[in-house]
């Protein structure tokens, strides 16, 4: 599902600006794009529909263990071998005339700050390595809960790690880098990006 969103949301960014350049190319009128009226609510109405702009994607391969203890003695102990994935990107639906400044050719936008939208478990290489319980209490049951518990772990762990990789800012970077082509496909010939954060 993850895949199919940043496919969807990549190639609906290239369906959008090669139709504005062969817009711009074979029906615009003489004189071209940017010699009409266009203003920052123009510039709005080309990037909003971008909307979630999933522009990074890391694969992340971790051992996690987990072990808990019983009662009256004795322990249980699970140890995963996990690939997570986590995508970041920039939410633009909330793109505002105000995060817009044109002036002439040139123009500045201010891109929301990057989020993780999504952080998951690739059960196809997730699996249970290791299963036990203390030697001197067999006759404790197994918690079935336990592999739940060390799966939500195994994600927090994950997202932390993208998180301390950088992800955040090499997907805002990756959205910015867009919106520029995006805009420069458009007819500008400056476009300044920065960051809301």
């Amino acid at each position: 599902m993850s895949k199919l969103l940043a496919f969807i949301s990549t190639f609906a960014l290239l369906v959008v600006m090669i139709g504005v350049i062969a817009y711009e190319r074979y029906y615009a009128p003489p004189g071209g794009f940017l010699h009409r009226t266009i203003d920052a609510p123009a510039i709005v109405k080309q990037v909003q529909p971008l909307s979630e702009l999933i522009t990074v994607r890391y694969t992340i391969e971790k051992v996690v263990g987990m072990t808990e203890d019983k009662r009256p003695m004795g322990s249980e102990s699970i140890l995963l071998l996990v690939q997570g994935r986590v995508m970041a990107g920039v939410d633009l639906s909330g793109l505002t005339q105000y995060d817009v400044i044109k002036s002439g050719k040139s123009v500045k936008v201010r891109i929301p700050a990057a989020r993780i939208t999504e952080a998951f478990l690739d059960e196809k290489y997730t699996k249970v390595w290791d299963r036990h319980i203390t030697w001197w209490t067999p006759w404790v049951p197994y918690d079935p809960e336990l592999e739940h518990k060390a799966r939500l772990a195994a994600i927090a762990d994950v997202r932390q790690a993208a998180l301390d990789m950088g992800i955040l800012k090499q997907a805002q970077q990756n959205a910015e880098t867009a919106i520029r082509r995006f805009l420069q496909a458009l007819g500008f010939e400056t476009v300044t990006t920065y960051s809301a954060t």
